[in-house]
């Protein structure tokens, strides 16, 4: 076995060990100046469910869904699998997710998702945040949190974001960030029973060397 390839290297491209990331059962905890970002257990179901409840409207509109197809299922025992699947996506190193607190109230939901190594070595950032939350810099905040963790302790080279481009509360995040726009990929996502065009953001390793400190100094 090489030194590359023992389970404490694993552990370290996949984990890290930056000062800003703890580890529990359930995987990393993050922090940034507001936020902790979490993975979410059984006993956030009720906290996530109010918030789910009151922005119903504002969320679902934008989930991914086939025509005639039926919303993210809300009960219990949906949340519980759903927080099983992101633990195993976690410990295959394929993504992380994360509940989002901001006075150790819940607020929202961020993830890192289709992680590839390889060549590739990319990810993808998705969110969601309560509409009473909306606005106060706590999305922002909450990403640049998820790409120090992807570019400092993930190693990845590129994580990008996709977003509908009528979703402008969306947008407003990645503009307040600066990130780097790449076009719009057509058709590309089936969002509420729609074919939904996607504008792409994204920033590489590269700029994050030049940039990060800046972004982190600035919302973390």
């Amino acid at each position: 076995m090489t030194a590359s390839n023992t389970p404490k290297r694993r552990w370290s491209l996949l984990h890290g060990t930056r000062p800003e990331t703890s580890f529990t059962v359930g995987g990393p905890s993050l922090r940034g100046a507001r936020v902790l970002l979490r993975p979410l257990v059984a006993d956030d179901y009720d906290a996530w469910l109010a918030v789910r409840s009151s922005c119903r409207r504002w969320l679902q509109v934008w989930e991914p869904r086939p025509a005639g197809g039926k919303h993210l299922a809300e009960d219990r025992s949906s949340f519980v699998s759903r927080c099983l699947g992101r633990e195993r996506e976690r410990q295959l190193g394929y993504g992380f997710g994360f509940g989002i607190f901001a006075d150790e109230v819940f607020c929202g939901e961020i993830t890192l998702s289709s992680i590839q190594r390889g060549p590739f070595q990319s990810g993808v950032i998705g969110y969601w945040i309560d509409e009473a939350k909306a606005g106060r810099g706590l999305m922002p905040e909450s990403v640049v949190v998820v790409l120090a963790f992807a570019f400092d302790s993930l190693a990845l080279h590129r994580v990008e974001i996709n977003i509908v481009p009528r979703n402008a509360a969306s947008r407003r995040v990645v503009e307040k960030l600066d990130l780097r726009s790449e076009g719009v990929s057509l058709r590309m996502l089936e969002i509420d029973g729609v074919w939904e065009d996607h504008m792409r953001f994204a920033i590489t390793a590269e700029e994050w060397s030049e940039r990060g400190a800046v972004l982190k100094a600035e919302w973390c």
